[in-house]
């Protein structure tokens, strides 16, 4: 229990289906959700915390795009640095409280973190990745046009802003994650992905408007600031061959040549469980011991490899 351990949070710790984002739902889902990672920490184990930040960024672009004729346009990637930031609060304000309730004395700190991107990724020049309001073709084609957008329509809803969502290489703040996580304190990093950013032959940063997987970012962020474990933690319990379908089947164990052959066959789509699995093989293939996938509710027993799916490398055994 003493492996350097980043869980990763779905998106449901944010809004769920049928709500509209209000500060409220989105703190008693974050309570919710801090309540295993405050057993974990309350434990000792050194803890990196990434989330998602989809639905939050989605509002503010929303509200952006409503008051436009009165405030200045930010771009995405300075969204995705406000999005971070306050998710990132949340997180650290409820799972502070928490272990302060439980008379646990650990500081949680929350960082906004950068990610780096290659500017030649294929999805900067076929962009895949939904963002925003909704709109009529007419009124999509205009913005296309005026503000350089590339636009599509989005399953039959109305069509949409698309931007790339690049693979992401590193984490620039990566080892001094890595060096307050060891050191005891809690830490709350690359939240949505991190914010996304290119950089020049002198080591300079610039953000770029790209949304990057939260899941692979954790990958990269784990294996770079030197943790052993990834727990990625979802809306089903279990990875599964077959979802959805009269063969369906739980993976209880799963190896990385098996995880790979599964994705190669098309057996995770891309829009769910298919960039965890991902980032997962990426993970193991990179040094990472571990890999968990399951519930938030079942942590404990996922750590003990008695629910959700447990991924290892070739060679290794059930930890």
């Amino acid at each position: 229990m003493r492996r350097l351990t980043v869980v990763a949070l779905g998106g449901n710790a944010l809004i769920r289906r049928g709500e509209i984002g209000t500060l409220d739902e989105q703190r008693a889902h974050i309570e919710e959700s801090v309540i295993p990672l405050a057993r974990l920490a309350a434990e000792g184990l050194p803890l990196i915390v990434t989330h998602g930040n989809g639905p939050v960024v989605g509002q503010l672009l929303l509200q952006a795009e409503l008051a436009r004729r009165e405030v200045p346009l930010m771009p995405l990637h300075v969204m995705d640095a406000e999005s971070q930031g306050s998710v990132g609060f949340l997180l650290q304000q409820a799972l502070r409280n928490r272990l302060r309730l439980e008379g646990v004395e650990r500081e949680v700190v929350a960082l906004v973190t950068q990610v780096v991107v290659d500017v030649a990724d294929p999805d900067f020049s076929h962009p895949s990745k939904p963002v925003g309001a909704f709109y009529g073709e007419p009124e999509a084609r205009v913005l296309a046009a005026e503000r350089g957008w590339t636009v599509a329509e989005d399953s039959g809803r109305g069509w949409r802003r698309r931007v790339p969502s690049p693979r992401p290489l590193r984490i620039p703040e990566a080892q001094i994650i890595g060096q307050l996580a060891r050191a005891g304190i809690v830490t709350i990093a690359a939240g949505g992905g991190g914010v996304p950013v290119t950089e020049d032959a002198q080591g300079c940063l610039r953000g770029v408007d790209a949304v990057v997987d939260k899941d692979r970012a954790s990958a990269v962020l784990g294996l770079e600031a030197g943790a052993e474990r990834l727990v990625i933690l979802t809306s089903i319990d279990a990875v599964y061959s077959g979802f959805g379908t009269a063969a369906e089947r739980a993976l209880p164990v799963l190896s990385v040549t098996e995880a790979e052959a599964l994705l190669q066959a098309g057996e995770f789509p891309p829009g769910s469980m298919g960039p965890k699995i991902d980032a997962a093989v990426r993970f193991l293939r990179g040094g990472g011991a571990e890999v968990r996938i399951g519930l938030p509710e079942h942590m404990d027993s996922l750590l003990r490899g008695e629910r959700g799916t447990f991924m290892r490398a070739e060679g290794s055994g059930r930890a």
